[in-house]
């Protein structure tokens, strides 16, 4: 009935913008700006948490402060492979003492969006305030899922923050030696040893920045400030009804920016149609959460969305058997753009419940028969529908680590599942058709899982799997939001999760396990010391043989230990409709609205 009604109101709005789209919108010259009567609409799979970069860690919050924040770096729109050019920053970090001290400048005349926090002053983005947002990364109180960009990396961090552990808060006007404001446009860092990815982090938007003020107005218990998003970038947050409907504007403050050029083959389409224009074109972005893949498809199908990744369920419907558009989407002028994502779709342990976690012989043989007994053949044909691949590692192609010849997959293979629980004691002692725990009391895995229609598949898949093997599996149902927030917690016994990376390095994917992640990204809990040393030193060295080493050699450690079925990695689909110009489908731009524009498509007004 859910999805029926779902159903239902999609097309009631699609109708609705249809009578509304009474316009063609006509190509700007080259140095118009954020025509407001352009309004690009796109969707989001699951709902947002929250709006502060260095609090909110899932996905699809983090597209919303990409629009809104600006970083020290990011990557370059039409550049592959993928390298990193200034944002914020006015130039690359000059490096020197053998890679420990960095110094960073900083664009002038870049200003915040007006706020009543700055009590009616112009605001200018400095030194000071990247001092500060990364200062929030370390803040105990703060809790922030990303404290491990910095923690343990400053000279002087470690007692700073023994000070604010004694205290109960950070004191931000304390000076701290490895993070320094040393005029108004200049940061300088004093590392404790070289670091080769800490310049990719500052293209993240955890490492985003925010002003004091602000964070001081809004902030909650924690400090963190969700609700009151206000940052430098290139749209503004206007409405926010939470889980249904998030719309940004233009910063009409935003700095002077203009599409970048390009030599590359394939990109003379794009660069001829936005060759020179002031970004952004569109004035409003309307973002609608669609958990429900097929309302989400009808949406874009009846021209509601501008573009939409295709729900992986829903492949089929679109694509031929050779991942062809089908007919009856190119006769209509819209465009497919795919790519392996640089991310990894997994399940974890939770290494401290009593159950499953643990690091014994027969720990270890129930994660490992359990993950034996999984069909991933099975979830990648029905579920994913072919979009998807086998993991062989923790690191995904594409990715800086990722070795073609390394693979730590445990083979598939019932038989042998079965096998293993019965060598460790772990069989039916009381008769009810369900093994039991060695000392005799019941076994029962409780997976965390949403609650859209595709988690439900999953479960399906994951309960034949384990009714295959004799071992009873039950399910938490939970809003997304709420299972990130109890999976950081330690109170899931498993989840499946998905981590995708927002810097192209292998770093994103080791530290999952590293135990100074725990509490923050480290779902599993996983602490295992060679793990942590290994991750440690490969922290200090280049991208290289010798780091890929210690990468082939970690994920040893997670075939050998088993906290994760290392799952699959996902290949998106992204329909674009024909009058969208300048979509290039991009691993760390998914939602590029800066660098678009609409043209010769339906005419639309603001809802309001």
């Amino acid at each position: 009935m859910r999805s029926l009604r779902m159903h239902a109101v999609v097309l009631a709005w699609c109708a609705a913008l249809a009578v509304a789209a009474t316009a063609v919108t006509a190509a700007p010259a080259a140095d118009t700006y954020a025509d407001p009567g352009k309004v690009l609409r796109v969707a989001l799979p699951v709902a947002e948490t929250g709006f502060d970069p260095q609090a909110a860690s899932d996905l699809y919050s983090s597209h919303v402060m990409r629009g809104i924040f600006d970083t020290l770096y990011e990557y370059e729109y039409l550049a592959r492979p993928y390298r990193l050019t200034p944002a914020l920053a006015a130039s690359m970090p000059e490096v020197s003492d053998n890679g420990r001290t960095w110094i960073i400048r900083i664009r002038q005349g870049v200003y915040f969006t007006d706020d009543p926090a700055f009590k009616g002053k112009r605001r200018e983005v400095t030194a000071a305030d990247v001092v500060y947002s990364f200062k929030r990364l370390l803040d105990p109180r703060m809790r922030s899922p990303y404290q491990w960009f910095l923690d343990g990396k400053l000279a002087g961090v470690d007692a700073v923050l023994e000070r604010a552990r004694k205290a109960g808060k950070l004191d931000y006007d304390a000076p701290l030696e490895g993070l320094q404001a040393i005029d108004r446009y200049t940061l300088r860092l004093r590392l404790k040893e070289p670091d080769y990815v800490l310049q990719g982090y500052m293209s993240h938007v955890a490492m985003s920045i925010v002003a004091r003020e602000v964070i001081e107005a809004y902030g909650d218990a924690s400090g963190w400030a969700m609700a009151n998003p206000v940052g430098s970038g290139p749209y503004r947050l206007v409405q926010w009804r939470r889980a249904q409907q998030i719309v940004l504007e233009a910063n009409p403050g935003f700095r002077e920016r203009r599409f970048p050029a390009s030599q590359q083959a394939g990109d003379s389409a794009i660069v001829k149609a936005m060759q020179g224009k002031r970004l952004p074109q569109i004035g409003r972005i309307e973002i609608s959460v669609i958990e429900e893949s097929n309302p989400r498809l009808l949406a874009f199908k009846s021209r509601g969305l501008d573009f939409v990744n295709v729900p992986s369920d829903l492949a089929a419907t679109v694509l031929e058997r050779d991942d062809k558009l089908r007919k009856e989407y190119s006769d209509q002028g819209i465009r497919l753009e795919r790519l392996t994502q640089p991310a990894l779709q997994y399940a974890y342990f939770n290494m401290d419940d009593p159950v499953v976690g643990g690091y014994t012989r027969e720990k270890i043989a129930l994660r490992r028969a359990i993950v034996m007994a999984f069909d991933t053949d099975a979830l990648i044909k029905t579920v994913y529908q072919g979009q998807a691949l086998p993991a062989t590692q923790p690191i995904p192609p594409n990715v800086p680590g990722h070795d073609d010849k390394v693979t730590v997959r445990v083979k598939y293979d019932v038989a042998a599942a079965r096998a293993l629980l019965d060598k460790f004691g772990y069989v039916d002692r009381d008769g009810d058709g369900w093994r039991d725990l060695p000392d005799g009391k019941p076994l029962a895995i409780v997976m965390g899982s949403a609650t859209a229609a595709r988690d439900r598949e999953f479960d399906e898949l994951w309960k034949r799997s384990m009714n295959a093997i004799g071992i009873r599996i039950d399910f938490l149902k939970q809003k997304w939001p709420d299972l990130l927030k109890m999976g950081r917690l330690g109170q899931l016994q498993s989840w499946r999760v998905g981590w995708i990376t927002q810097y192209a390095e292998g770093d994103a994917f080791a530290q999952l396990l590293y135990s100074g992640s725990i509490g923050q990204s480290n779902f599993a809990r996983f602490k295992l010391p060679e793990y942590d040393a290994l991750y440690l030193e490969s922290r200090v060295l280049p991208d290289g043989a010798r780091r890929n080493a210690i990468y082939r050699r970690m994920a040893e450690l997670v075939a050998a230990y088993t906290p994760w079925d290392v799952g699959v990695y996902t290949i998106e689909n992204t329909l674009v409709q024909p009058w969208l110009v300048g979509y290039r489908k991009h691993a760390y731009w998914e939602h590029p609205w800066m660098f678009l524009d609409l043209e010769g498509g339906p005419g639309r007004t603001a809802a309001r």
